[in-house]
């Protein structure tokens, strides 16, 4: 009954633990996703700084030499040099600014993003690049900006993000041109997935169009939205996330991808305020995907792990508990079964002296104590018994004795009253004979010596009688006088 109330307390200790537990794992897995939602969003900010940065010190760089064409072919090759998340720059201007009726554009790119080889081409796409969206968005609004990922722009397999500035001429408010510096979202993805929060976890970032800007699957960079995945259609909770996501809401959500439960945590994407910079609002979301190892993982483990402990440890108690009440309650053991002895008559039942100063220990001397007196006194009534036995023996064999006597007093008495028979019959015969008329005086005389005769003969055997009477109170004076 100890053990089974200490097992559910400590059930119940474990349950509370546990829940608590993976109430905190999960408040701060929420905690670290946010400050990985963060550190995201501020490495990506950092690349997009860093490009808009080198883009604003070559553009002032480049205003003066704005005449020069040739210049323009160094600008862009070097601006690409400068920084490694830049593969591509795009100096282009309206068509007769250099000559009459014919477009200009100096673009230099890096074959790979990690390639330091570049090329010169006269054009980007198979289309004229006043018809690119990266050239006329800076040309009608006249800002710097972010473009999302151009998926208009045909012959162009590289996903990339464009960074266009308008081009002003000293006394001339419409733009001339656009300086267009490109981001490789591969590179971009590669970065931002390099600082991992956790083993199998990964970042996400789209526009508000659902496309992909960052994805750990490159292959759906440029090629494929949110809204065209097989889990979105399939996945209530991917769904509302993307929705959530769209509506600029922070959060998480759990949801199913191939049979395994993950959660996405999310939050718009912000831009660091720097003087000087285009603050514009690209509408852009990042998220985390967590597969719920990563979140849970070791608290499943530390589960595990407590499960298994309680379980030794239960049984390890009731190992112990069993020795320890077995060692207790040996004591106990020991007197039932001496009393049990001890009813059986066994009343010379030893019993040792106890180890122990608790009660059982007490217990144990005085049943101890118990049983010697018992024994003493059941050795006294053993020892009268014997006595009293050996008394019983004799008044039997006394009383046999005397039954013996009483016999042979009667068979003596018998025979001597048999004996004593003749003698008078024959004395009572003489003397009705002595007593009739007829009887001479000779006659008498016979007679008369006949009853003296038979007179002496009985005075004889009650002779005899009275002394053998005589003797036998002798006997049982002495016999008194014995006891």
């Amino acid at each position: 009954m100890i053990v089974l109330a200490m097992s559910i307390l400590l059930l119940a200790s474990m349950v509370c633990m546990l829940y608590f537990s993976r109430k905190a794992v999960k408040e701060e897995a929420t905690l670290n996703a946010q400050q990985t939602l963060d550190g995201t969003i501020s490495r990506i900010d950092n690349v997009l700084l860093s490009a808009e940065q080198t883009a604003g010190n070559f553009y002032f760089m480049m205003l003066p030499h704005l005449n020069q064409p040739e210049q323009m072919y160094k600008f862009s090759r070097e601006l690409v040099e400068s920084n490694p998340f830049i593969i591509g720059c795009a100096i282009a201007f309206e068509p007769g600014f250099y000559e009459e009726g014919k477009e200009f554009m100096a673009y230099y790119h890096r074959t790979d993003e990690y390639d330091p080889t570049l090329v010169r081409s006269e054009t980007f796409g198979y289309s004229r690049y006043t018809q690119q969206a990266w050239y006329k968005q800076p040309i009608q609004t006249g800002k710097s900006g972010w473009m999302n990922p151009m998926s208009d722009v045909e012959g162009v397999t590289e996903p990339i993000v464009t960074f266009g500035i308008p081009i002003h001429q000293s006394g001339s408010e419409k733009p001339i041109g656009v300086m267009g510096i490109d981001v490789s979202l591969k590179l971009l993805s590669d970065v931002v997935l390099a600082s991992k929060p956790s083993l199998h976890s990964y970042s996400i970032l789209f526009d508000g169009d659902g496309t992909y800007i960052v994805h750990p699957d490159t292959s759906k960079l440029f090629h494929q939205t949110i809204f065209t995945q097989e889990e979105y259609k399939t996945e209530d909770g991917l769904k509302e996330a993307a929705d959530a996501m769209l509506r600029g809401e922070s959060g998480y959500r759990p949801f199913m991808k191939n049979g395994a439960k993950q959660f996405i945590f999310y939050k718009p994407f912000t831009r660091l305020a720097v003087k000087g910079r285009s603050m514009e609002t690209l509408n852009w979301h990042v998220g985390i995907v967590y597969p719920k190892e990563d979140v849970y993982g070791e608290y499943d483990n530390l589960l595990y792990y407590v499960f298994a402990l309680a379980i030794v440890g239960l049984i390890l108690m009731y190992i112990l508990c069993h020795v320890i009440i077995r060692y207790m309650l040996h004591p106990l053991k020991l007197l039932t079964t001496s009393a049990q002895r001890i009813a059986e008559g066994k009343f010379d039942e030893r019993i040792p002296a106890s180890h122990h100063s608790n009660e059982i220990g007490h217990l144990q001397d005085n049943f101890r104590a118990m049983q010697q007196s018992l024994a003493v006194n059941i050795g006294e009534m053993e020892q009268q018994k014997v006595t009293l036995q050996k008394r019983a023996d004799e008044l039997k064999k006394a009383y046999n004795d005397i039954k013996k006597a009483d016999r042979m007093k009667t068979a003596f008495l018998h025979n001597m009253t048999n004996q004593m028979i003749t003698p008078a019959a024959q004395i009572d015969k003489d003397v009705s004979t002595m007593f009739a008329s007829t009887t001479s005086t000779d006659g008498i005389l016979t007679l008369t010596e006949d009853v003296q005769k038979n007179g002496e003969a009985i005075t004889k055997l009650l002779n005899d009688l009275i002394n053998m009477s005589e003797e036998e109170m002798r006997k049982e004076d002495s016999y008194e006088n014995e006891d």
